[in-house]
């Protein structure tokens, strides 16, 4: 991901149903699940494959004779048996191939998919057997080869992938198994050497070889999995993939530390011009192997690197940070003992880092008839390592669906901003583009949204953070790079915004406002993502002429009044004005802006009138977002002003996923005399809504909580200085959650996906 601080068993039955082109909702029925998630699977026809062209007939250095693998045909595990070694996967300089009764799959494709389940952390490992028994079956009919988990998961994962495969013999899912690195141990040593983080790492390479295997029982360890594994899945790994994205300023300074190591291994060996990090990169490879050899298996091995870490070098990246350290997989082989081989991976995304935007052969690579930094990156990359004969995969990359964003992209493929069809889209492109400049495979990030994900741009005001796992932030891209999508709700949202009332119902939600003004109505009700308000007006579409304007009083302080009234009337905080015309926009006063008071006044990034921040100033800003600070461009000796993401204006359609005009990021919907909106908690100032918690910015930038009991709302039409009074309503009050509840849901436009996948799959 893009950098930020640090940060036996029955299969489920799944009826066959038509995806639909644009939104890939299910029409199967909901049941729940034994987390409390109500699902919805869907049955998805994925189309037949296309055939290699590669005509290559051998494969692990030439000792494996079979042909690429025709279209149609078995891929069930055909291992290969080298030196007393079983091996269903290796690695050459003609690249990867899995070894199928069908022939040798040289493209894999794959999906990540992480630990989490809304409501709950990672390292709690609560993705539970009825969970991992519908996900199966999905992941193999939207067409991908394989999956990528990141650490030891509980025993029943391994038991549910085990009979899955079994049950469908001719068409396994196949497993690229990671191991964790622990990064708090990494950046308090700031040495990858350090007693304690070898001895830690090396039980856990241990532990996670024995548990795919079927053959350890694992103690209980605060956040690691437990119990007695039995399960074994061995025969259908793919790949080890060990670590994590290393910090650059960790590596360096291990570097360092260590300088002058060096390592000859049973299996993995690091070259001559190996650096540290490389060094012990290849010391903990070779211990995987070390240990597979005990079951006479071996596999192809790599580790996790990221652009933050690659081996060339950017003269055009802005931030020294993302080029101050490299790791390079052309420094570590693997030894005849091992035939299995090794190969470079990457999380590649097409944002991050800024070299992509001005790096001259990678900023202008035409691909596909266009400039295309992304195919340009990735063809640096596959050249540098193809010296070394090594193949290349890119085992993270994706586009999300979100509303926020935090950095801008070529051809558009930002962080964030996007529709879920858009989003699908664009990933989808990416792994066609990886497909066609001939590297090793693409893993998808990721199969679900998770909630508990941060981004640089909005971490910071999701306080109390140890709580972000309880809540959705639609600002927040990180938490929304699912191809299924974690909607708030055992049975989906309280209502619709769609423009149409009926389902507003006394049942779920309250009135706050009752009158007989301009106003005459106004109901509230709320989920883990949204606050949500149906205004019911006088004058039919009176928006068309007049600004509707509601105000949102969350913390002590403004005094200023609502947008365009000219500092009089309520203390709102934030504020959403509908029309005039079919737009609406949300604002914040100025003396509470995170923007004006941190970002301008704190970090000088841009120019801020000090009268505008002053209690009472009246003065109202348009919510955004930053997506870059100011840069100087070494190699067109510029300088680049900050960069900002406009939430103005709000994205208006449908929120019902069936709809042709769905789009998951729609706030705001009117018709006739109804308005109806949902606002994000962060938007309407909101640090934490699980624990009502609003968030407070000092004149000196400094963050603080305040606990709301009662959110002030304010509704008022035609508001200027003269005009006609707010309405002020009841308020809305909820109770603090600890837990929650969600909805499964595959995202709109998963098609262009599914049918990617269906012409790179062999």
């Amino acid at each position: 991901m893009a950098r930020v601080p640090r940060r036996t068993s029955s299969i489920l039955a799944i009826a066959v149903v038509a995806l639909l082109a644009a939104s890939c909702t299910s029409t199967a029925s909901s049941a729940t699940d034994e987390t409390g998630a109500t699902t919805e699977a869907p049955g998805i026809a994925v189309p037949t494959g296309v055939e290699s062209e590669s005509g290559l007939g051998e494969f692990c250095d030439g000792r494996v004779d079979v042909e690429p693998a025709e279209p149609g045909t078995s891929r069930a595990a055909a291992p290969a048996t080298i030196d007393d070694l079983d091996l269903v996967a290796c690695t050459d300089s003609r690249g990867f191939a899995l070894l199928t009764e069908g022939g040798a799959v040289e493209f894999l494709t794959g999906v990540n998919v992480g630990s989490s389940i809304p409501g709950r952390l990672p390292a709690e490992l609560t993705i539970d057997a009825t969970t991992w028994r519908r996900w199966l079956p999905m992941m193999a009919e939207m067409g991908f080869r394989s999956i990528r988990i990141y650490t030891v998961q509980p025993p029943h994962f391994y038991e549910e992938l085990l009979g899955y495969n079994e049950a469908h013999p001719e068409d396994p899912l196949y497993l690229v198994h990671g191991v964790w690195v622990p990064e708090e141990l990494l950046g308090e040593h700031r040495d990858t050497f350090h007693p304690e983080v070898l001895e830690l790492v090396r039980v856990d390479i241990e532990d996670a070889v024995r548990a795919l295997h079927g053959d350890v029982v694992l103690p209980e360890r605060r956040g690691y999995a437990s119990g007695t594994y039995t399960a074994d899945v061995s025969p259908w790994v793919a790949s080890w993939a060990f670590g994590i994205e290393m910090d650059p300023e960790v590596v360096y300074e291990s570097d360092q530390l260590n300088a002058g190591r060096s390592y000859d291994g049973t299996y993995v060996t690091a070259g001559p011009a190996a650096s540290p990090t490389e060094v012990w990169l290849a010391e903990m490879m070779d211990h995987i192997a070390s240990v597979e050899v005990e079951y006479g298996s071996a596999m192809p091995l790599t580790f996790s690197n990221w652009p933050t870490t690659d081996p060339l070098d950017h003269p055009a990246e802005p931030l020294a940070l993302e080029d101050l350290a490299g790791i390079d997989a052309n420094n570590i082989s693997a030894t005849e003992a091992w035939p299995a081989g090794t190969y470079a991976s990457y999380h590649a995304y097409p944002y991050y880092p800024d070299f992509l935007r001005w790096e001259a052969g990678i900023a202008d690579y035409r691909h596909d008839g266009k400039a295309d930094a992304y195919a340009g990156y990735l063809a640096r990359l596959r050249d540098h390592h193809g010296e070394a004969g090594l193949a290349m995969m890119v085992l993270e990359f994706g586009v999300p669906s979100s509303l926020g964003s935090a950095h801008e992209g070529s051809l558009g493929r930002d962080q964030g901003g996007h529709s879920e069809v858009e989003a699908m889209t664009m990933t989808a492109g990416l792994l066609r583009t990886q497909f066609d400049l001939g590297l090793a495979g693409g893993f998808v990030f990721a199969w679900q949204d998770e909630w508990f994900k941060r981004t640089w741009n909005t971490m910071d005001t999701e306080l109390p953070a140890e709580r972000r796992q309880l809540w959705q932030n639609p600002l927040t891209n990180e938490a929304n790079f699912g191809l299924i999508a974690m909607d708030p709700g055992a049975g989906g949202p309280p209502v619709y915004i769609d423009g149409v009332d009926d389902d507003w119902k006394v049942d779920n939600s309250q009135v706050i406002l009752e009158s007989w003004g301009a106003v005459r109505e106004v109901r509230a009700t709320h989920d883990e993502a949204y606050l949500y308000l149906r205004l019911v007006l006088d004058e039919a579409e009176i928006w068309n002429t007049t600004p509707v304007v509601v105000g949102f009083d969350t913390v002590p302080g403004g005094g200023g009044g609502l947008p365009g009234s000219g500092g009089a009337g309520t203390d709102a905080d934030t504020a959403i004005v509908v029309g005039p015309g079919h737009e609406a926009g949300a604002y914040v006063r100025a003396s509470n802006d995170y923007n004006s008071l941190v970002m301008g006044l704190g970090l000088g990034f841009f120019a801020v009138d000090q009268a505008d921040v002053e209690e009472g100033s009246g003065v109202w800003n348009p919510q955004r977002l930053i997506i870059n600070r100011p840069l100087h461009i070494p190699v067109v000796d510029i300088e680049r002003p900050a960069e900002w993401f406009d939430l103005n204006p709000l994205p208006t359609g449908s929120s019902e996923p069936a709809s042709p005009l769905f789009d998951s990021r729609t706030l705001w919907a009117a018709s006739g005399s109804v308005i109806e909106m949902r606002v994000p908690w962060a938007v309407i100032g909101f640090s934490d809504p699980s624990s009502r918690s609003g968030l407070a910015v000092s004149r000196d930038g400094i963050l603080s909580t305040h606990e709301v009991e009662r959110l002030g709302i304010t509704v008022a039409i035609g508001v200027t200085a003269t005009g006609p009074a707010a309405q002020s309503t009841n308020g809305y009050a909820w109770e603090p959650w600890q837990a929650v509840e969600w909805t499964e849901r595959t995202k709109a436009g998963l098609r262009a996906l599914i049918d990617v996948l269906a012409q790179v799959r062999q």
